[in-house]
């Protein structure tokens, strides 16, 4: 984990929530270069957590925090009882035993997403979200300075926002900046992207 990751995690209520879709990827790279068997086991595995949360979608967040604990813990502690079974039988540089030990030494974050169902079981929403960033860098390398960068973070978080409540970002904008100056400092709260509704 890099430093800049380390720093945000060493702040007070910041808990770490591990990603299964980056655990899927090392056991699918060993799986295409050697075809294992014991990899491909390994994705199945990984499969039927992805299943499980396909099917609570919909759910409430009560209730799929309810079905995480259910359907998806009973798999995940037989999952890690293979997983530590597996890698005393492996030579310690392979690559599968590399694949288990990224695993295992993920295992706690790997877990957030049971007791806290706004949790994503990856990190796939928060990577799309950035990928217009990533995309831009190049054009916009220079923010002017250190103010406008932290600018340009909120803009870009609040456009991001914007699409994960299914609001199109410039009507969003557009109007919000035309009724920024009159609203009522009560009523603020009415222009987040999740409460908005156009001006007349």
């Amino acid at each position: 984990m890099t430093a800049g990751y380390n720093a945000v995690l060493a702040q007070d209520g910041i808990v770490e929530a591990g990603c299964w879709a980056h655990v899927r990827r090392a056991f699918f790279d060993v799986f295409k270069a050697t075809r294992s068997p014991v990899a491909a086991a390994a994705l199945r595995r990984v499969r039927t957590l992805y299943e499980i949360e396909a099917d609570l979608q919909n759910l409430t967040p009560e209730a799929r925090a309810e079905q995480r604990q259910a359907r998806a813990e009973p798999r995940l502690e037989a999952f890690k009882t293979w997983l530590d079974d597996t890698l005393l039988k492996l030579p310690p540089g392979s690559s599968l035993a590399k694949a288990i030990g990224y695993a295992l030494g993920r295992w706690a974050a790997l877990r957030v997403y049971l007791q806290d169902s706004r949790i994503a079981i990856d990190s796939n929403p928060v990577e799309r979200a950035f990928r217009g960033v990533a995309v831009g860098r190049r054009n916009y390398f220079f923010a002017g300075s250190a103010g406008g960068g932290r600018r340009a973070a909120l803009v870009y978080s609040l456009i991001e926002t914007c699409k994960l409540n299914g609001v199109d970002p410039y009507a969003y904008l557009k109007d919000v900046l035309t009724r920024l100056p009159t609203q009522k400092v009560r009523d603020l709260d009415e222009l987040l992207p999740w409460r908005w509704r156009p001006g007349p």
